[in-house]
């Protein structure tokens, strides 16, 4: 018997999100991206043509589940197989299983692997040949990016379907069902109250397994029949910190994560990045706020600053979390520490205040572009000095409109590069003016 062919919901032994597993797909929640009506998956399943696949999402997403459904619907042979647990020579007793089957019985074997990623590459080989000649169809579970853990030759013989983590709504509808189910916890005849549930929903992070664990500790912690704040932050085995990510208590965290880095303390900055990132904070608005700031207040004082929040951007949407918060805090680390900067931030407004002041003064006409012969007839381009012509690359010429001729927006600090930048723009305008 495999796992599938268990009835996990009459198990009262099995963890509530085991025993909270949807048995049709009407009962879904969540990927309606994926599930909703008319959408291909949907009809793949509900049609049972479903081809090899690979199931891409966080955890606590549907992945599993999906498994469930798709092995209640099929009238292929289907077959589980987790490569935590397995070995490549059960795998090759399921692949030789199914070519008898294909053979003999003119019937397919659906094999759905869970957690597929645990295989490496050359594990995985062992199933490209049943994918081949028709003899499986291969489901893969994932949390991990498909591009980089699964094996090109089964990637480009596969459907990526990818699932989302799971938005507060629907873990809120998971919560309410299992407190009402008779497979859930009726029984401990529980309510859960506005402020609790908006926690729970938040702090499961898109994890439906997550929140359904945190239920059940509640219930069964055996106190109150109405679960509030403190109770469900115990079963999380967290604090219900004071931050609400749509109101002030964010905002004032995050002004005063900025500030930090800001005042060049790493102290200050590392402690409100973990604030927000046990509060359950998006690790990309961190970082897109870390972007900001590498070029408001650092900017050329340091110019690695920039392409280091970027790569941060990088790593961090590549490794997702926990491991993410260790680039983010190397990135947190060095902006605090960098020299500060912000002259091209005050650069840019003054150059935006004066068009607002004088609007839009003509372009010099040695500046102008002139691919025509009448353009060039009003003399557009003439004049124009091609700086690679002359010493040092530096010409005379005005780039600026005639009535801001002189004009300086841009002052360099004395700080880190910049200080090197605004040595070498006097040098430039020395050279400027022993060629007028």
């Amino acid at each position: 018997m495999d796992l599938f062919e268990h009835n996990i919901a009459n198990d009262r032994l099995a963890p509530l999100a085991e025993r909270m597993r949807p048995q049709r797909l009407e009962d879904f929640v969540g990927q309606e991206q994926l599930l909703g009506p008319g959408k291909l998956l949907r009809q793949l399943i509900e049609s049972d043509q479903l081809t090899s696949a690979i199931f891409w999402g966080p955890p606590g997403t549907g992945k599993t589940t999906l498994g469930h459904l798709i092995a209640r619907s099929t009238a292929s042979r289907f077959v589980f197989f987790s490569a935590v647990l397995g070995s490549l020579k059960e795998v090759r007793e399921i692949l030789a299983e199914a070519r008898q089957q294909r053979a003999y019985q003119h019937r397919k074997t659906l094999l759905f692997v869970d957690e597929i990623h645990r295989f490496n590459k050359a594990q995985q080989d062992a199933f490209l040949p049943a994918v081949e000649t028709g003899d499986i169809i291969l489901i893969g579970a994932t949390t991990e990016n498909p591009s980089f853990e699964i094996n090109s030759a089964l990637l480009s013989r596969s459907r990526v379907f990818v699932l989302e983590a799971l938005p507060a709504a629907a873990i809120k509808s998971l919560i309410t069902r299992a407190l009402k189910s008779a497979e859930g916890l009726a029984d401990y005849h529980l309510e859960i109250n506005a402020e609790a549930l908006d926690f729970l929903a938040e702090k499961a992070g898109g994890d439906a397994r997550i929140a359904l664990g945190a239920i059940e500790n509640a219930a069964l912690s055996g106190g109150a029949k109405v679960i509030d704040l403190p109770v469900i932050a115990e079963a999380l085995q967290t604090r219900a910190l004071a931050y609400d990510k749509g109101g002030e208590e964010h905002y004032n965290v995050i002004s005063a994560f900025i500030k930090s880095l800001r005042g060049s303390d790493p102290d200050g900055a590392i402690y409100w990045l973990a604030r927000m990132l046990d509060a359950g904070e998006d690790p990309l608005f961190i970082v897109r706020r870390m972007v900001v700031f590498a070029s408001e207040d650092i900017g050329n004082a340091d110019p690695r600053a920039l392409q280091l929040a970027m790569a941060t951007q990088q790593a961090a949407h590549f490794v997702g979390m926990p491991e993410a918060r260790i680039c983010l805090a190397q990135a947190v680390t060095y902006l605090a520490s960098a020299p500060k900067s912000n002259a091209s931030y005050v650069a840019i407004g003054k150059a935006l205040a004066e068009i607002r002041k004088s609007g839009a003064l003509p372009v010099p006409k040695h500046l102008r572009n002139a691919p025509t012969s009448l353009l060039k007839s009003l003399d557009y381009g003439k004049d124009y000095q091609y700086a690679h012509d002359f010493a040092g690359a530096v010409s005379n010429q005005q780039h600026l409109p005639d009535a801001l001729a002189g004009r300086q927006y841009y002052q360099p600090s004395e700080r880190g590069y910049e200080k090197l930048i605004g040595e070498r723009l006097e040098h430039l305008r020395g050279l400027r003016k022993t060629k007028t």
